[in-house]
């Protein structure tokens, strides 16, 4: 088969591109944009390639050249090499996925936008940022959102047809876009998890960023010293998270372990071990973690909101909570009395997500464009 064709289905087959932000780390966003491009037999296109290194993957990725490494001058350059590349005439489809990647949309048509989320800071979470300013960069903070927001608004208008992954983006997009959408939620390659054990620790699998608010799942295992907190992840340079990442590796409670990035069979053995899972993330877009926890069989503690409301079942899967340490810790020690009660629930709700799903969704997207 060609690179970059689809396969046999639909009415023909199509050469398609995925423009990605930068695979500076890998995320949920990443894993889900090489599912895509392995469905579609599609090449990559992207910024900054700082962790395909650690990609297990045949796939194609064109970089564009790398970004400057210094929020908000990392997200503009992304921006601008975005919008000056042209492969308009290489492919017969573009999909962009990320907050940058569409303003390739002018030049590359028929698109399709498979939104993570509108760009967080400029909409639902734009009075949170701007709190973490001082005074002077408030007010630069303001101006950078005002022109950036205008110009994100005015790219969107380029895209054709809008997919989310979950009905929490969905409004979200209705909301500051006012676009309808697709839903196709992002997909969990089910056969690959297994439940070895319930072992001793705890599992935390999330980027490195304050809007995950880690130092929640940190604060619950202090007051928990008989619980053990394994947190996996990372974050990529010159992006918001770096201050953040190094106040919370200060004073971690002993029985608190920041691991980094892993490989994806040491996580998936580290699903397959733990004794349950942990998401705090606000208002989460979707949240793709938890349903690889579930499909392993582990019980999810996630906040009460965003995507978890999505995936997680209250008292089957898990418990859904209130974003506070006690919260946490209650269900946490519930879950801990008798972890494997929960093991059949979590198989069957994961399969509602699992990867043949994402495909028929993804192929008929793109055919039925």
């Amino acid at each position: 088969m060609e690179e970059g064709l689809i396969g046999d289905f639909g009415e023909k087959s199509l050469k398609t591109a995925i423009f990605h932000d930068y695979f500076g780390a890998i995320g949920g966003g990443e894993k889900v944009v090489l599912e895509m491009a392995g469905i579609l037999n599609a090449d990559i296109i992207t910024t900054d390639t700082d962790a395909a290194g650690k990609i297990d993957s045949s796939v194609n990725i064109i970089s564009l050249g790398s970004t400057i490494k210094y929020p908000p001058l990392k997200q503009i350059s992304a921006s601008i090499k975005f919008f000056n590349c042209d492969f308009s005439k290489d492919y017969d489809f573009f999909i962009f996925t990320g907050n940058w990647s569409h303003y390739a949309a002018r030049r590359h048509h028929p698109n399709m936008w498979y939104c993570y989320t509108p760009v967080r800071a400029f909409y639902d979470l734009y009075q949170t940022f701007l709190n973490r300013q001082n005074f002077i960069t408030r007010q630069v903070f303001r101006i950078w959102v005002l022109i950036n927001r205008y110009f994100d608004k005015r790219s969107v208008e380029k895209i054709d047809n809008i997919v989310t992954i979950s009905k929490n983006t969905q409004g979200r997009v209705l909301k500051y876009h006012g676009r309808e959408s697709e839903l196709i939620y992002p997909p969990v390659d089910v056969s690959k998890y297994s439940c070895k054990n319930y072992g001793d620790f705890w599992l935390s699998v999330n980027r490195i960023y304050p809007e995950k608010r880690i130092e929640l799942q940190i604060e619950a295992f202090r007051n928990l010293p008989d619980e053990k907190l394994v947190i996996v992840g990372s974050y990529a340079k010159g992006d918001h998270a770096s201050v953040y990442a190094e106040k919370i590796s200060e004073n971690l409670p002993e029985n608190v372990e920041i691991i980094g990035e892993v490989t994806g069979e040491k996580l998936l053995n580290l699903y397959s071990h733990c004794r349950g899972f942990i998401a705090t993330a606000i208002d989460e877009d979707y949240g793709l973690t938890p349903v690889e926890a579930m499909a392993s069989g582990k019980a999810v503690v996630a906040v009460n909101e965003g995507g978890f409301r999505e995936t997680v079942i209250d008292g089957k899967t898990g418990f859904l909570v209130d974003a506070d340490v006690e919260s946490i810790v209650k269900a946490v020690e519930k879950i801990s009395e008798s972890p494997e009660i929960y093991h059949d629930e979590c198989i069957e709700r994961a399969e509602l997500f699992s990867l043949e799903r994402f495909k028929k969704g993804i192929k008929e997207a793109v055919v039925n464009r």
